[in-house]
């Protein structure tokens, strides 16, 4: 049975809660917001409201029109459930909104709803005019709302006693309203957002239990090594266990032919107990810091920044200087890593004796046992020390603390050598002395070891650093002959020079200057450091190397005025401190090092040989005699050692000459002259000699120039000639005259 369509206004309004004639607006016809206007009662009174007030009437409004709406709702599912024919079209899934749904249903009624007359339309007009001001109302509270207006609606948002479309109209607590979506979408996300911290602590969790896990193998590792090393590779003297230990000497400028002059028995009978080159090639430049810390690091000085005795830094625009402890042993100047630390990093303790380098906290890792440089020390004062070190108890002492257990490297540096060589010359009586002193302090230390029954337990490495040249004031050359010194900001190095400029612009004149000196001069070279190094030298890619260095012959220097008059020393036959030099080429055969090993960790045919070697293979031969893993560095060589047989004894260590003194005319005059007596110089003196090379005053004595020679063009030789002879005759009259006179007396 079908409903008639209702004919009268009347009829369409007898039943509110018909779903055929129900308004979706009903409920306004019974409040003031239903009323096409305002009366003036109404506005009387709204004028005497405040604005909370009048912002709570409104909500009373809309939770009423919000009431009527749920019972509306309520009514229509109640038809649906008994079974009424008029249901919405199109679903049967409940409605997402019930404004919503009445707006569909009214679109869609019978054709006989649109045969609807002007009453109808008003009424129309009216619901749209009364769902536009509830809809202005609901927007100007939610305003006020969010703009902190109305404390009371932001309360019962906020705690939850009214959703937002209890009073707006927007939303009822059905499954399907656009606030249930909303919650769903939140939940959502915040499930989300839960979900990525979750994961997050999962993966935090997980990298901390795989970081601890590998700090524990890592540390179960270090234990099992040092373990290893504790208990597997202790040896018994007798009386204490020993892990692998070294012990490393320097002698600071012992040159290998000083092993020829029958001054070293001990050194000798070492050499043959044990492995060596005829001799150990040093790097360049062959002075004694660069190559000391170069042993100990396995760099070269261009790679580990000590790059001379002296030198400038253009970064820190600071000057290092060797003798200037303050300046020299600041951690800034010493690159690379040196054996100690590689020691004490990996559980080894050491013991470094004076060697260079070693008071500057590199890395900030100290020796174990650290003994400051102290230049008077006498020679068996280091005999002492070292047996001390070896004397420490050991892992056999349970009681022993650790802070003083035995170290397994002792490095020991000893300057004297070097000292004496440096002021008497290596050709002097003196420094024969001193070669056998060093000489017999090395037999107690060998001696001490038989004592002790560690021959055979601990190694012993001897080493130097470099040769010794002999100096001579003929062998001088002054650098403001060379190039101009009013360009110049900066000179490095000794007896070498580096030269750094004023104005980068002026480096090519620089060099250009000393080129053309070079011309008449053969005693010395000139390179610019990023053109024509000789890439043997390794002595290029560091800013710390200056950029044109002037590196003389070997047993030549160059040297400032301020510093060395050469003309007047000459004139008042000065001799030149010091007698004895090195920093030249490190190949040449005067800087020729020494190395020499024994023990366990070189386990080689007594007196066996290798090829002479660099001295940057020291370090990681050092390393492997204790079992350390060296760090990278520039050496080559690992243990053990490649042999090429055993040295003959009929071959000796090569012994280079000194080179030979040169002598100008003028010196030679003069030193004729002065053996004259007074009564015969004065009689005749030769002509004033011309002026000598600006560069050098004389060059190196060689046999009588031929016509071809620069010398035999010009006067300058005739004179040198002539003056030679006319000296010659005089000393020749002075014999005669005094042969006559003893032979009439």
């Amino acid at each position: 049975m079908s409903l008639q369509p209702l004919n009268t206004a009347v009829e369409r309004e007898g039943s509110l809660l018909s779903p055929i004639s129900y308004d979706d607006d009903a409920a306004s016809l019974y409040s003031r917001s239903d009323q096409d206007t305002d009366s003036e009662d109404d506005e009387l009174l709204a004028a005497a409201r405040n604005s909370q007030e009048l912002r709570a009437r409104d909500r009373l409004v809309l939770m009423e029109e919000e009431e009527m709406d749920r019972l509306v709702v309520e009514g229509r599912a109640q038809q649906k459930r008994r079974g009424s024919s008029l249901q919405r079209r199109g679903s049967n899934l409940a409605l997402p909104n019930p404004i919503q749904v009445f707006r569909t249903y009214a679109r869609s009624r019978s054709p006989a709803d649109a045969n609807r007359g002007p009453v109808e339309d008003l009424h129309d007009e009216k619901r749209k005019s009364r769902r536009n001001r509830r809809k202005q109302k609901r927007d100007h509270l939610m305003k006020e709302a969010r703009d902190g207006e109305d404390g009371g609606l932001m309360y019962e948002m906020e705690g939850g006693r009214m959703k937002e479309g209890s009073s707006t109209g927007e939303s009822s607590d059905r499954e399907d309203s656009d606030e249930l979506d909303r919650r769903h979408l939140m939940e959502a996300s915040d499930a989300k957002t839960t979900k990525k911290r979750r994961w997050r602590k999962w993966i935090f969790i997980h990298i901390t239990i795989a970081v601890g896990f590998a700090f524990l193998v890592l540390l179960a590792w270090k234990l099992s090594l040092a373990k290893k090393r504790s208990t597997a590779e202790l040896v018994s003297n007798g009386t204490a266990l020993f892990a692998p230990t070294t012990l490393i000497i320097s002698l600071d400028g012992f040159r290998a032919d000083f092993l020829n002059r029958g001054l070293t028995p001990r050194l000798n009978s070492f050499i043959k107990e044990g492995v060596s080159p005829l001799y150990m090639t040093p790097s360049f430049p062959s002075v004694t810091f660069p190559n000391h810390y170069t042993l100990a690091t396995g760099l070269y000085p261009e790679s580990h920044g000590v790059v001379g005795n002296t030198f400038w830094d253009p970064a820190m625009e600071a000057e290092f200087y060797y003798t200037d402890p303050e300046r020299s042993m600041a951690p800034k100047w010493w690159g690379g890593e040196p054996f100690w630390v590689t020691a004490e990093e990996q559980g080894l303790r050491t013991a470094v004796h004076m060697w260079p380098g070693s008071e500057a906290h590199i890395m900030g890792v100290e020796p174990s046992f650290l003994d400051a440089y102290n230049g008077n020390e006498q020679l068996p004062n280091k005999v002492a020390r070292i047996l001390e070190f070896l004397d420490k108890p050991g892992m056999e002492d349970p009681d022993a603390i650790v802070d003083e257990m035995r170290p397994q490297i002792i490095a020991a540096y000893v300057p004297n050598v070097d000292a004496d060589g440096h002021r008497f010359g290596p050709n002097s009586t003196e420094i024969r002395s001193t070669i056998n002193e060093v000489d017999t302090m090395l037999d107690q230390i060998f001696l001490g070891l038989e004592e002790r029954n560690l021959t055979d337990i601990v190694n012993v490495i001897v080493v130097s650093d470099h040769g010794m040249a002999t100096t001579d004031v003929s062998r001088m050359i002054q650098i403001e002959n060379v190039v101009d010194m009013e360009k110049v900001e900066h000179l490095d190095g000794w007896p070498l020079v580096g030269i750094r400029p004023k104005n980068p612009d002026d480096l090519q004149e620089l060099y250009e200057q000393a080129a053309e000196k070079l011309k008449s001069n053969p005693n010395f070279d000139v390179y610019l450091k990023d053109k024509d190094m000789p890439e043997r030298y390794h002595f290029s890619n560091n800013d710390r190397i200056a950029p044109l260095w002037i590196v003389p012959t070997t047993g030549w220097a160059i040297v400032e005025k301020q510093e060395f008059d050469i003309q007047e020393a000459k004139a008042s036959g000065l001799a030149y401190h010091p007698r004895g030099l090195h920093g030249y080429d490190h190949e040449h055969p005067l800087m020729r090092a020494i190395f020499v090993a024994r023990g366990p960790a070189f386990p080689h045919q007594a007196h066996s040989k290798v090829e002479p070697f660099q001295n940057i293979n020291v370090y990681n031969i050092l390393c492997d005699s204790v079992g350390m893993d060296p760090v990278p560095n520039n050496g080559t060589l690992r243990l053990p050692l490649k042999t090429v047989g055993v040295h003959d004894p009929e071959t000796v260590y090569e012994e280079p000459e000194d080179p030979v003194p040169t002598s100008t005319s003028e010196d030679l005059a003069t030193g004729m002259m002065s053996i004259l007596p007074v009564e015969h110089t004065a009689i005749e003196e030769p002509s004033p000699t011309p002026e000598a090379s600006p560069v050098d005053d004389t060059p190196e004595e060689s046999e009588p120039p031929t016509g071809d020679d620069e010398k035999s063009s010009g006067s300058w030789w005739d004179h040198v000639t002539n003056t030679v002879d006319w000296v010659k005759n005089k000393l020749d009259g002075f014999i005669g005259k005094i042969k006559g006179s003893d032979q009439s007396s």
